[in-house]
């Protein structure tokens, strides 16, 4: 599996359903019908992926969307991310500003999060572990994606330390001049 080939599994999960139950039974369905390293490529493609958001930008940008996020809060975020598809993800990742043009996060800043449903949460933990549980399905080996990735020369990292320059979450002056249209979005009376 390459990078297009993930992006477009991806996609097309994303067409038959949104919500993120279902989608993840199609990936898990479809994941487990190709060989064990086609199901690691999918991991690995996942992470690098994943580490491409892992910025301190971009988790202030989670923090205000949700108002205070958690370091694994952050870490199911970037995998909601991922599962918005190629052209978000990478509008997300050129500037984390550029989310408040995302349709499901304008949503989202419409009503009070204790309003949010559900499946439309902007945090998809399972996506994490979809290829863990088809490699497991197809041969057998708890982890064995893991065992997989290692002898590739790739570990799985989870919520390993954010890129970029750390810059003090919760200043709501500094967040409005570094995400000045997110904040205008998610206009919140103290940060």
């Amino acid at each position: 599996m390459d990078i297009d080939e993930f992006w477009l599994f991806l996609q097309r999960s994303r067409k038959v359903t949104s919500n993120p139950d279902e989608r993840l039974r199609w990936l898990s369905l479809h994941l487990a019908q190709r060989p064990p390293a086609k199901i690691a490529d999918f991991q690995i493609l996942l992470n690098q992926v994943r580490r491409r958001s892992d910025t301190y930008d971009m988790w202030e940008a989670a923090d205000l969307i949700f108002g205070n996020c958690s370091t694994d809060g952050f870490w199911y975020f970037q995998a909601w991310l991922i599962g918005l598809g190629h052209d978000t993800f990478e509008l997300a990742v050129t500037d984390p500003d550029n989310l408040a043009e995302v349709p499901e996060v304008q949503r989202l800043a419409e009503r009070p999060m204790r309003e949010w449903a559900d499946d439309g949460w902007p945090e998809w933990e399972a996506l994490s572990y979809v290829a863990a549980g088809a490699y497991e399905e197809v041969t057998g080996e708890e982890d064995g994606v893991y065992d997989a990735m290692e002898e590739r020369g790739h570990t799985n990292q989870s919520n390993p330390e954010p890129t970029g320059l750390s810059w003090r979450l919760r200043d709501s002056e500094a967040v409005a001049q570094r995400l000045p249209r997110l904040s205008r979005v998610f206009q919140r009376d103290e940060l």
